[in-house]
């Protein structure tokens, strides 16, 4: 049996209700709101913190390889995949691959860890996460939100067993960035989906209830990528779907999150799932994928994570479009008056990757204390090179003290640093993030998030911050 064995989401904890939007241009704004990624997020932070949510309850050291599905990378060269392999503590022998430049990048993805599941590997990670970018005062931009999904796909303990796939592929050009384009584009939507969208998905999922000999009454759920929900509805009818089958698409809490877009439904679905429901999963772009899953009784078994439903409960809805603007890099701001940062440094950067990524320090193999960051003599014992590697990320801390400083330059003014103190030993000094100052006090718990720090020179700082225990 092979298929899904876990799975994850992410929702960024900010959201901006879409009729703030068209406030700003004196026009109606869209019905419900968008998550919105935080200025020190991205696609593979989001990515990140999915995984994170996915391999809860398992062994990262059994895990065989990580695939990463975006749009939006940070880096047109270079692997991200290895990025988030180091934050969820893969082995070194691990297989990793970054899947892009299309809307089944996620469904790709997927297949690629099904396929080498089949090939002999036991566990390969998949995660998705995009955060695209619409043109002002055009539907996409209303549209568009920021969130990620993850699946642990392999053949011992499946909750969802793949009973069947089918790929349909098709050169054809309805949304589409170049190398050089901030915001995505779009042809006429009549053409765009009678021609592509709507002929396509119904020609791929046609092939695949007939090839199974199954029909849409066979089916608990069906989770279909839609551009808008009024596309999605129009054809899940067309299909033969009732409306009460149809997985929510997500446009009213987070928006149309890209290449996550589906994975995050199906996480959707599977939450609600019991042993015996049949999901059809299927994805568009340049074609379609169709896959058949089967929820098992190991679904009963899965340990609690926060999921999607447990992130859409976790949001703020008070930020401004132009807040949305600044985060986005999207109107040019008076700089600091103040030397820019130093450029990082690459072999530094080095010789810190398992601290940097992973959130490591050390713990005393004499007298048991943790101790952050990295030590050689332990702060208890004052035992010598007699230390382990220790990772801090998973453990619950608490603020030990904290300062708000509203001078320094931020996109996200005030800034909030914190010492936090670590159950067990450790403390460690962190900015916090997606954390109200109304909200803090001495005491209070905290949690970590993997975040990028800063940028320069077109090198991305990644490290991890702390925010208020949700």
């Amino acid at each position: 049996m092979v298929g899904i064995t876990a799975y994850g989401a992410y929702v960024p904890f900010n959201r901006l209700e879409r009729k703030k939007i068209g406030e700003v241009f004196g026009e109606r704004g869209m019905p419900g709101e968008k998550a919105v990624a935080n200025y020190d997020e991205d696609s593979v932070t989001m990515a990140a913190n999915a995984a994170i949510d996915c391999l809860t309850g398992f062994e990262p050291a059994k895990v065989d390889g990580l695939y990463f599905a975006t749009t939006s990378a940070t880096y047109k060269e270079k692997l991200a995949a290895t990025t988030i392999a180091g934050v969820t503590d893969l082995r070194k022998d691990v297989r990793t691959a970054d899947f892009t430049d299309s809307m089944r990048a996620g469904s790709s993805a997927m297949l690629a860890a099904l396929d080498a599941i089949a090939g002999g590997a036991n566990s390969m990670l998949v995660c998705m996460a995009d955060c695209r970018l619409g043109g002002a005062t055009g539907a996409l931009e209303q549209t568009f939100g920021d969130g990620g999904a993850a699946f642990l796909i392999g053949k011992e303990g499946v909750i969802a067993e793949l009973e069947d796939a089918l790929s349909i592929s098709s050169e054809f050009i309805d949304y589409w960035r170049d190398a050089k384009d901030d915001f995505v584009r779009s042809w006429e939507e009549r053409f765009v989906i009678t021609e592509g969208y709507n002929r396509l998905v119904k020609e791929a999922v046609a092939r695949s209830l007939k090839k199974n000999n199954l029909t849409p009454k066979d089916f608990s759920k069906i989770v279909l990528y839609g551009p808008a929900p009024r596309h999605q509805a129009a054809l899940a009818q067309m299909l033969g779907f009732d409306k009460e089958q149809v997985q929510d698409n997500l446009y009213s809490t987070v928006g149309i999150a890209g290449v996550a877009n589906a994975p995050m439904m199906l996480v959707g679905a599977l939450e609600d799932a019991a042993p015996g429901d049949k999901i059809l999963f299927v994805t568009y772009g340049e074609g379609s994928d169709v896959l058949i899953f089967k929820a098992t009784d190991a679904i009963r078994q899965l340990s609690p994570r926060r999921a999607l439903r447990g992130y859409l409960e976790l949001k703020k809805s008070t930020m401004l479009y132009n807040t949305y603007l600044k985060w986005r890099k999207l109107i040019d701001l008076e700089p600091p008056r103040r030397p820019d940062p130093v450029s990082p440094s690459l072999p530094g950067m080095w010789r810190r990757y398992q601290q940097s990524l992973g959130l490591y320090g050390t713990k005393c193999m004499n007298c048991g204390t943790p101790q952050f960051p990295v030590q050689r003599i332990c702060t208890k014992c004052q035992t010598k090179d007699q230390m382990e590697p220790y990772t801090f990320k998973d453990k619950k801390a608490i603020i030990a003290t904290y300062t708000v400083d509203y001078l320094t330059a931020s996109p996200d003014p005030p800034v909030i640093f914190s010492v936090i103190d670590f159950e067990g030993g450790g403390r460690m000094i962190c900015e916090m993030t997606d954390s109200e100052v109304d909200k803090l006090d001495i005491g209070k718990e905290v949690e970590m998030s993997f975040r990028k720090i800063y940028d320069k020179n077109s090198i991305y700082v990644y490290g991890w911050k702390a925010m208020l225990k949700k």
